[in-house]
């Protein structure tokens, strides 16, 4: 990948494969989370940037040569892809870092994940059959229902993970024939203008992939209601996807929205029988709640413990998240960095001090950390919290917190650990734990979670649809489900003996 850093301050939007200015000029200073200083900039689009974007690809869609492109030049694109970023893995994993606040290990394991989204779309798409024929009962009808790309797509992706989000997004989108525009956060868009530059760089025609930096109220806004766009692919918080979807609906687009999630983490007794299965179940929990310092829609902030066993575990949870190393994410040994923003840390605070003024009982956390060498007093950190004796009236149980705070409730019987789990508007992820293998299929069979995982928590599979139930979205992404996202389904009826009706005198 070529140093961009000069280009980054001068030009950051990408249209018709040209990198430009913003048409105001406007900049903004990218953050460090972890020490609040700018590290780049980029220009700061408004509706104007979103327009001359949308009609770039609206020009490559009605009469560039991509969409028509066999499928397995497509595929073999986006295996080209895929090896570019392996290439760029350790400069990518670091930009990420940098720009999300995430440690770089993190940022590495986002590229692999990355790079497979690119190969599974292609090796999805080049396996497909043309199209699935239909019978209409007579040898002289041919009929074939076959699928094309939607068109233009306006693509919306998250602050917490940049480049993994785009590419759940790109790939399919890509794979099925489309042009897009792209819109990263606002505060996190490096390595999404990265990957523009990998996809140039593997040959994509100029005016498919298009790029706007600038805030969700201004580009955002208008990528989904604009009527040259066919389709909008949000992922990010509820009231912002509300507002994507009434956008969208004057001109009855195709919406698909992935929103947040308040995810249950069930954890039945006889999962802690045994010094492993409590060690596992316990370092489960830590993972489900403080990756990425709890900055994940699936986040397992809800710990849902059986009361048999809740002191044990609750004490043992919180004296090891009390020792996780909370660091800049680029430093060796730091296992957790900081939020992403200060508007971030403070909603953070507020939530915690709710839950305190409402009853909870803090067991570690609650505070900003000691600055240190690996930690500026100027960055954005927080403390892994617990907060126990939780209950459902409580706005730290009811809402997204997007942080490292991680709540505790318990249940006596099924019956209640299944109530509890799903007394959620959201209904996005969930776990159980349990070492019944009748009792852990019975139950996450009544969760209502668009994913739910049985003694391990945050693994996700590219072949496995992902998306929840609720108010967590009504698109899925990965798997089939994914690229069918952004197809439209033709049926193709061809008479080959056509012969006249008479259905009206003449």
């Amino acid at each position: 990948m070529a140093d961009t850093t000069e280009r980054q301050v001068q030009a950051t939007i990408h249209a018709g494969g040209e990198w430009l200015t913003a048409v105001s000029g406007a900049t903004r200073e990218i953050l460090d989370p972890a020490d609040a200083r700018p590290f780049a900039v980029v220009a700061e689009g408004d509706e104007k940037d979103a327009e001359r974007a949308v009609a770039a690809a609206r020009q490559a869609f009605d009469h560039g040569p991509w969409p028509g492109t066999p499928v397995a030049e497509r595929a073999a694109l986006l295996r080209r892809v895929a090896d570019l970023l392996v290439r760029d893995r350790e400069e990518l994993g670091l930009l990420e870092s940098r720009d999300a606040g995430k440690t770089v290990e993190e940022g590495r394991v986002d590229i692999d994940c990355v790079a497979d989204a690119f190969r599974y779309f292609a090796d999805l798409v080049a396996a497909e059959a043309p199209g699935r024929v239909v019978d209409a009962g007579s040898p002289d009808i041919h009929s074939v229902v076959v699928h094309e790309p939607v068109g233009v797509c306006a693509l919306i992706t998250p602050w917490n993970y940049p480049l993994l989000q785009a590419s759940w997004k790109i790939a399919p989108a890509l794979a099925a024939g489309n042009t897009f525009v792209i819109k990263p956060s606002e505060i996190t868009p490096m390595t999404t203008i990265a990957l523009i530059e990998l996809l140039t760089e593997a040959g994509l025609p100029a005016g498919v992939a298009n790029l706007v930096t600038g805030p969700g109220h201004t580009v955002g806004a208008r990528l989904a209601e604009h009527p040259d766009v066919d389709l909008v692919s949000f992922t990010g918080g509820l009231v912002s996807g509300i507002k994507v979807a009434q956008a969208a609906a004057p001109t009855v687009k195709k919406v698909a929205l992935e929103l947040g999630g308040k995810n249950p983490n069930v954890v039945f007794a006889d999962a802690c029988a045994t010094d492993e299965g409590f060690d596992t179940a316990v370092d489960q929990a830590l993972n489900a709640a403080f990756i990425h310092s709890g900055q994940v829609c699936s986040a397992g902030a809800r710990l849902i413990v059986e009361e048999s066993v809740r002191d044990r575990f609750v004490t043992e949870l919180a004296r090891r998240a009390q020792r996780i190393r909370l660091g800049r994410g680029t430093e060796d040994g730091v296992e957790c960095g900081p939020l992403v923003s200060e508007q971030q840390r403070a909603k953070v605070e507020a939530y915690v001090a709710s839950a305190l003024a409402e009853g909870a009982v803090l067991r570690c956390g609650g505070k900003r950390p000691e600055p240190s060498d690996v930690r500026p007093e100027s960055g954005y950190f927080y403390e892994p919290t617990v907060l126990d004796a939780c209950h459902r009236e409580m706005r730290v149980v009811r809402e997204e917190v997007f942080g490292p705070v991680l709540t505790v409730e318990t249940f006596s019987t099924e019956e209640e650990a299944v109530a509890l789990a799903n007394d959620t508007e959201y209904g996005l992820a969930g776990a159980v734990w349990s070492a019944d293998a009748s009792k852990a299929r019975r139950v996450a069979a009544r969760l209502r979670h668009g994913t739910v995982w049985i003694n391990d928590f945050h693994p996700y599979l590219p072949q496995a649809e992902w998306g929840g139930f609720g108010r967590s979205g009504t698109g899925r992404e990965l798997g089939p489900a994914g690229l069918a996202e952004y197809r439209e389904t033709k049926h193709v009826y061809q008479n080959l003996a056509p012969k006249p009706v008479r259905w009206f005198a003449g």
